[in-house]
């Protein structure tokens, strides 16, 4: 009776060796699997977000962009394969407007200060369209004095009774 046990003991201790092994062995297959879905997925993405809808080539990688784009945005909005491209140019031709800029110094070095200056419309878009809008305004108030002033002068200032509009 000793030996049955001690066989059936040895089989479950074998049968439990065999069960850890598969399940090792599963654990390495699901792992492998899962990096190599991951590798298709990030080579397709890459590839894909290389290149535009045209076949260009984009200018930032658009995950990057699209990330960016999520971060700012409300959770319930969905973006489209169009606006991801349109919003990587866009981005692109900042850059590009930004170093023609950078471009304009004489220095063979770009400092910081040369770098805020060229930034600096698109940083403070807000405060130029708010002067912009206190411009308008002013020259209106401008306007409304002169035309003021006009009629004060044609009422005023008559040489003659001959209407100065025809004689205009």
């Amino acid at each position: 009776m000793d030996e049955f046990t001690d066989q059936v003991t040895e089989s479950e201790e074998e049968l439990k060796e065999d069960v850890e092994s598969v399940q090792e062995e599963s654990e390495e297959i699901e792992s492998i699997e899962e990096e190599s879905e991951e590798e298709i997925e990030e080579k397709s993405e890459e590839e894909i977000e290389e290149e535009s809808e045209d076949g260009e080539s984009l200018p930032f990688a658009k995950a990057e962009v699209v990330r960016l784009m999520k971060k700012n945005l409300s959770r319930d909005k969905l973006i489209r394969e169009r606006v991801k491209v349109e919003m990587n140019r866009f981005l692109g031709e900042v850059l590009e407007k930004v170093c023609e800029q950078l471009n304009e110094y004489p220095y063979t070095t770009i400092e910081y200060e040369m770098l805020t200056e060229s930034i600096y419309p698109y940083k403070n878009i807000e405060r130029i369209n708010e002067e912009k809008r206190r411009i308008l305004m002013h020259l209106d108030a401008i306007k409304a004095d002169c035309d003021a002033l006009s009629m004060d002068v044609k009422k005023s200032l008559k040489l003659k009774d001959v209407d100065e509009e025809d004689e205009f």
